[in-house]
């Protein structure tokens, strides 16, 4: 961080905490405490009211840097638990610059709302699962990605098809030219709405969903499923696949409460599959 940018992260930490000694200011911005003693002299040479207090530390004195707009709490709690959003899901780039995003919006917040949204966020979380080595394997992968749509180049990656080819090969390696990240179904796809070409998912698979599991089915957010019909009896789910079989362990996942409709040819897949399963039992 640059001195002007310091200078001015320094007036938005006072405003936001009220007081603040060199020491705890020199731990947040990574500098040493003579540093900060420089940087509150600049301030005060610059006409910033900067009150010191011995034993104490820094302070704003009350009215000054007024912020230039004025947010409602809801307002407020939208942007800040945006900025929660973006740390959780983004590269670990953008999670230190929403973490910078969020205490400037707290700054410039008055005291009341401030106040208020915390109350409220307290209440309004969003979690994901644990920073594990999965998922920070995931936002290094993120990051590569956002720098090759940057810059606009292409990216190669290992890739394991649902459908092994004939030879019982699952694996192959693609390389693609990014246009854009999805959030689809809390998984980043690469796709972009505009560049999305021709669909190719031509096949019609049709399902009858009992009542006791069309929660289990509709929660599963299935990225294949195109329409999903209340009936009497339950559901009617309807899929587009390139190939039936991309749905069969869906299907055997939902057990006893599915039934295909169509194609046929699926009916008899799952019925060859649930024989060769019991089998073996």
């Amino acid at each position: 961080m640059n001195k002007t940018d310091r200078l001015l992260a320094i007036v938005l930490e006072l405003q936001r905490n009220k007081v603040l000694r060199a020491e705890d200011l020199a731990a947040t911005f990574e500098t040493s405490v003579r540093t900060i003693y420089r940087d509150i002299q600049a301030l005060s040479e610059a006409g910033v009211s900067v009150i010191g207090a011995p034993g104490q530390g820094y302070s704003l004195m009350e009215g000054y840097f007024l912020p230039p707009v004025s947010f409602t709490v809801e307002e407020a709690v939208t942007l800040l638990i945006g900025t929660d959003f973006i740390e959780q899901w983004f590269d670990v780039h953008y999670g230190r610059k929403s973490r910078t995003s969020r205490g400037k919006i707290e700054a410039i917040l008055p005291e009341p709302v401030r106040s208020e949204a915390a109350r409220i966020r307290k209440s309004i979380r969003l979690r994901t699962s644990a920073e594990d080595v999965s998922r920070i394997q995931e936002k290094a992968y993120l990051e590569a990605i956002r720098q090759a749509i940057l810059e606009e180049r292409k990216i190669s990656f290992h890739y394991s098809k649902k459908i092994a080819e004939a030879d019982g090969n699952r694996q192959s390696v693609r390389t693609v030219a990014p246009y854009g990240l999805v959030l689809l179904h809390g998984a980043w796809v690469l796709n972009l709405e505009a560049y999305r070409p021709p669909d190719d998912r031509n096949i019609r698979v049709r399902i009858r969903v009992q009542p006791d599991i069309a929660d289990k089915v509709r929660e599963s957010n299935n990225f294949y499923i195109d329409t999903i019909e209340e009936q009497p009896e339950g559901l009617l789910v309807t899929f587009r696949v390139r190939q039936a079989e991309e749905l069969l362990q869906s299907v055997l996942g939902w057990g006893a409460g599915v039934v295909v409709l169509e194609p046929e040819s699926f009916r008899y897949r799952v019925k060859d599959e649930l024989e060769n399963m019991l089998k073996r039992y």
